[in-house]
């Protein structure tokens, strides 16, 4: 059994099948690239495997216990879905050190490190109302890796970086994958599914293919 196993996931919406019978074994210390078109269901199943979403049949099991029976959420995650939710008046450091007060595992110097790893100034007292879309992707990756969590989740993790922003998160990734995070990305960027993937999966309605 993988670290994260996912058996029989179905979702429906209405009378619409959303995800249909996906079945996944994923390993820790493994960058895993999932890959499809716009409303194949790469953001649906990324949901499921946060808890964000029940799974209409089907089970998720993290590391030997069952999502929505033996836990709400992951205990130990780290992700980007959609937009995060960081507050427009506070600053970077600000508001990971509000979200990092919710399970209060890592202290200010942690933040600081994550800040920089990302190639931001922690100690920058502009509030993120004020950062440029580049600057928020990379407070993003900064609070999904903060914790060290063990499963990392990230839906377009290079989304709005230029050049320079895209190769360190990479290298963000690979260093993660080398500390034994287990690491699921979606991206439309080809050459991040290509260069950072040890197993890549097409997404199409609502399928998983290998």
């Amino acid at each position: 059994m993988g670290y994260l196993e996912v058996t029989n996931l179905s979702k429906n919406i209405g009378q619409n099948e959303i995800l249909k019978s996906i079945n996944l074994n994923l390993e820790k210390g493994t960058i895993y690239g999932f890959f499809g078109r716009n409303g194949s269901g790469k953001t649906m199943l990324f949901r499921a495997l946060c808890g964000l979403i029940k799974p209409t049949f089907g089970t998720i099991t993290i590391n030997n216990k069952v999502l929505h029976r033996d836990i709400s959420f992951p205990e130990s995650i780290g992700v980007i879905i959609e937009s995060p939710g960081f507050w427009d008046h506070y600053t970077g450091f600000e508001n990971l050190k509000v979200l990092s007060s919710i399970k209060n595992i890592i202290g200010d110097e942690d933040i600081r490190k994550s800040i920089k790893r990302v190639g931001l100034d922690p100690d920058d007292r502009r509030i993120y109302k004020k950062y440029s879309l580049g600057m928020k992707q990379r407070l993003a990756i900064a609070q999904a890796i903060m914790e060290r969590p063990d499963i990392i989740i990230l839906d377009e993790p290079t989304n709005s970086l230029d050049e320079n922003g895209v190769q360190l998160v990479r290298e963000i990734l690979i260093e993660e994958k080398k500390r034994g995070a287990l690491i699921l990305i979606a991206s439309h960027n080809k050459d991040d599914i290509d260069i950072l993937s040890d197993v890549k999966y097409k997404v199409d309605n609502g399928s998983v293919i290998q």
